[in-house]
């Protein structure tokens, strides 16, 4: 047997890539066209709940991209008192595979993976689904996906105004100058869930609740708006899905299961439904099904995270990382 060798990028590895805004987006949209041109497998996620005292559980995402012809493993632990420890709250690793084989292929830090494909996701769902002219961006939440959120959906919408929330006063405080610093524009903070919603032409709820509360009222989203709420704990109201007319997610076999997420009660009460649902976002880039298709739409994205995602963005880690020689292989067999 020939020597298998896999290819490992840790955290600074990744650092030094210093992928560009564009090409995260081009890599996530890549894999979005494959999944909707039904050139994917991807399987529901499980959970691990090691003990409910830790406050916190491990994500297991597996998946196939056949493009890219490359399976792969996803773990990442989310675990809310890590601030604590000063801890980002998800750790994970990506494993890739030879999907014809099982070889393994590579090993790749995906705690910033996570971080950037959830943000790039939220963006091209925007970019699918909500008012070319949006200017006005209401974000809750400040753990480590929202940074993404914000600068992708920035780096589409140049948006006049940017507020942002989050429970804690230090971490809304810090989060709003990091951005401040990075997009070069002044960053609204509230101190409150409605100030920095209400009239947003975009609304991303990504709160960190320990338990289903409704903090986000439906009255407070105007009409036209692009929502997205993907919290693992749900902060909306059950009326929320009453005021959309289109309703869209990322997969709908993992949104139809599972005890966590936003709209999981949505999904049990029937509001949410193979027959409500207009379309999964693969879908509508492919362009299969379509996107918004005019400024009075009201829309709601709710993504899960997709497997297919931290593969294809580990993919182009890896064809950057090969070209600038970075990274470290490791002799596996």
């Amino acid at each position: 047997m020939k020597p298998i060798y896999i290819d490992y990028l840790n955290a600074l590895d990744i650092e030094a890539l210093a992928l560009t805004d564009a090409e995260i987006l081009a890599a996530i949209e890549t894999s979005l066209a494959a999944q909707g041109n039904g050139q994917t497998v991807i399987e529901p996620r499980v959970h691990l709940e090691p003990d409910e005292s830790f406050h916190g559980h491990f994500n297991v995402l597996r998946g196939y991209v056949a493009p890219l012809n490359l399976a792969g493993v996803k773990i990442v632990g989310d675990f809310v008192d890590n601030y604590k420890l000063n801890y980002p709250s998800e750790f994970g690793v990506l494993n890739l595979f030879d999907p014809r084989t099982g070889a393994p292929k590579a090993i790749l830090d995906a705690t910033v993976i996570t971080d950037m494909r959830t943000g790039a996701i939220t963006a091209l769902g925007a970019k699918h689904l909500a008012r070319k002219n949006s200017k006005v961006l209401g974000h809750i939440g400040a753990r480590g996906t929202a940074y993404w959120n914000v600068r992708l959906l920035d780096h589409l919408y140049d948006f006049d105004e940017i507020r942002v929330h989050s429970r804690r006063p230090e971490s809304r405080d810090a989060f709003a100058k990091k951005l401040s610093d990075d997009l070069g524009k002044p960053i609204t903070i509230t101190d409150n869930w409605q100030a920095c919603v209400e009239g947003a032409d975009i609304v991303v709820e990504a709160s960190r609740l320990p338990e289903p509360q409704p903090m986000l009222k439906t009255e407070w989203i105007k009409p036209g708006a692009f929502v997205v709420p993907y919290g693992t704990m749900s902060a909306v109201e059950l009326s929320l899905t009453d005021i959309m007319d289109k309703l869209v997610v990322d997969d709908w076999g993992q949104c139809k299961g599972g005890k966590f997420g936003s709209l999981r009660a949505h999904v049990e009460a029937g509001k949410l439904s193979e027959q409500t649902l207009h379309a999964e976002l693969g879908q509508i880039v492919a362009g299969h099904r379509t996107g918004r298709e005019n400024d009075g739409e009201t829309i709601l994205f709710w993504h899960r995270g997709l497997s297919l995602s931290d593969i294809a963005l580990g993919y182009a880690m890896l064809e950057k990382a090969k070209a600038n020689n970075i990274g470290q292989r490791l002799r596996f067999a």
